[in-house]
Order: structure tokens, then sequence, then C-alpha cells
């Protein structure tokens, strides 16, 4: 399942390729249909993430009034507005084809993302089981260098199941096997948002004493609690480890016995790491006084990681040995020695 950060920089994809669009809307599948014909001919507003969940705001063709970033308070104010809420759990994707004009953004190419057809495909492919961004997967072919001129582009034919496709004159975004996909109103957007916590990509105001308290109420151990969505949306299985190790505490450690300084150290870490994941594309977390001058052979995750996948190796920071353990169903890494 793809970390928050991806799900940002796909929404500003989106927003780059469709937004202020008048579109086609279609369920080549048939699963979305009645959604897609209450969309079709619609305008796009400026896509929102919030975590892991994206949502994509149509509003009438004669209406070309951008709506406001979603907040908690304010999203079920825009009645005019009809969302689009994806969840791509762990199969969906985004195939996105189109003329020279419509691929010239440099975000496409992030996890969960492939760009072209037949046989030259660029893609940021990552690993269902654990988040992991391995680059561009060679049995798909060619990076995709050009497309067609705009006036010889058409659309190609649908690959797949495909939920749902957004069309413009100059490209076509395909959608498939999402978890998730439905037309919610506002008020149901806002019903959404209401189980979430805050996300650390928007950090608004108010949000670091939330993620503090939301921490501070619960006795589960911290290790499940940073990926449990309701206290923080969008840190995933390398976000988890990582920032974890990055602050010094033991995956066990219950949250209601965890200081609020170090809870907040962590909600300032998830920032930080975050940002920059959606800045360049990629969880690249190793701490620079810890990253290693040459990558180690047999241990090249310690090029990016400092225990995530680094079941068995010395800790870069004080030897320890790293440990693993599933928690929550998901592969967990830490340090003994470090963290505590």
């Amino acid at each position: 399942m793809p970390e928050g950060h991806s799900i940002h920089r796909l929404a500003l994809v989106l927003t780059e390729l469709f937004s202020g669009e008048v579109v086609r809307a279609s369920s080549p599948q048939g699963r979305f249909a009645a959604g897609a014909e209450l969309l079709d001919g619609s305008r796009i507003l400026p896509v929102q993430a919030w975590g892991k969940h994206l949502f994509i705001p149509f509003a009438d063709a004669d209406n070309p009034d951008p709506t406001a970033d979603i907040s908690r308070s304010n999203v079920a104010d825009h009645l005019e507005i009809r969302w689009i809420h994806v969840h791509l759990g762990l199969y969906g994707r985004w195939v996105f084809n189109g003329d020279d004009s419509f691929l010239k953004s440099k975000l496409l190419g992030v996890p969960h993302i492939i760009i072209g057809e037949g046989d030259e495909v660029r893609s940021a492919v990552t690993d269902p089981a654990d988040d992991v961004q391995f680059g561009t997967r060679t049995d798909l072919g060619g990076i995709v260098e050009a497309g067609p001129s705009a006036s010889a582009w058409r659309p190609p034919a649908p690959r797949g199941a495909v939920r749902l496709r957004i069309l413009t004159e100059n490209g076509v975004a395909d959608l498939s096997g999402p978890n998730q996909c439905e037309v919610k109103t506002g008020a149901e957007v806002a019903a959404v948002l209401a189980r979430l916590g805050p996300d650390p990509l928007r950090n608004a105001p108010g949000d670091r004493a939330l993620f503090i308290d939301l921490v501070r109420r619960r006795r589960a151990p911290i290790g499940g609690l940073v990926m449990d969505q309701s206290v923080a949306a969008g840190p995933g299985n390398i976000y988890r480890a990582e920032t974890l190790f990055r602050v010094g505490i033991h995956p066990d450690r219950p949250g209601a016995k965890v200081s609020r300084q170090r809870i907040g150290l962590m909600w300032d870490d998830l920032v930080d790491i975050m940002t920059d994941g959606l800045e360049t594309g990629t969880i690249q977390t190793i701490q620079p006084d810890l990253a290693p001058a040459k990558p180690i052979e047999g241990d090249l995750e310690a090029s990016r990681w400092a225990v995530y996948h680094r079941t068995g190796r010395p800790c870069l920071r004080c030897g320890s040995t790293i440990r693993e353990k599933l928690m929550q169903g998901r592969r967990l890494f830490w340090c003994p020695g470090c963290q505590r």
C-alpha cells in the first residue's frame, strides 16, 4: 500500500494535468458506471489528499471557480461540488497516457503510477507487501521519452479492468484495482476526514498537539499507533520503523508511557521525512551522519534506511543487531540498543 507522500504527489499530478479541465468520465469495467455518468462533462478542480485517501472534486462545467483546500471544517460547505473518493489499497494504480504536452509533468512516475502504453512504460513500482520503492521494472520495457504530437494523439483502448477513465483532448488517466472508488458529497467527505488523524504533510495549526494527545490517550504499543490512520494519517511501514529509530522510541512502549516531548519530536520528524518523500518521490530516511560513504555489499538498504529491512545487520549508530517481528500483521524493524 502506498504511503501518504505518494498520494499527495498523485494529487499534485492530477491537479497539474486536469485542474480546470472539463473532462469525459467513463467506467470501461462497468463497476463505476453510475458514478462516471454523474461526473461526465464536469470540471475537475484542484485534487486533494489526506493521508492515504485521494479526493477529486468535480463542479459543473460552467463553474470555473477552484475550491478551497479541504479541511475538516469547510469541506461540507461546498454543496456544489461532487467528490470522487479513491483509496488505492494494495493493488490500485493509475495509468497516464497522452501527447507531449500532457506527459510533461516531472511528478509522473511515482509509486502506483504507470505512464505510457504498449511496450514503452515508465514506472515506479512498490512491493505490495512492504511499501518498498524499487524503481523501474524492466519487464515493462523502456522509458517514455516523448509522446506523439497533440494533433496525432488518440486515447488507447483501456487495458485490463479499468474502474474509472478520465479523458481530455490531450490525455487520459485510467484507474484500476482501487480498494475504494466512490462519489461522495462534501458532508460524506467530512465524515471520512473525521475518522482520520492529522496528516503530517498538511501539518495544520493544532495538528502537533492533537497527535500528542491521541498517542497519550492510548496504552497500545506506539509501534502500532504510528500506523493507526486515526492517530496519524499517511505514515506506513517504512516511516513507522524509521521515525521510531530516529527519535529513539522502542516500538513496544505504550503510547501513554511516552512523554509528550518525545511524541512531539516524533511528529516533527514525520513532517520532515514525509515532506522529503513528497519532494523527491522516494523514501530515503538515513541521517547524513549515519549514511555509509559507499554502498555496503549485501546491505544496500543501509544507504537509504537505518533499520527498515536490515534484520540481523549491525546498527549504523551503536552496532547492535537490528531485530524484526510482526506487529499488526506487518514486519517491524528496530534497534534494541538505540530504541528504549
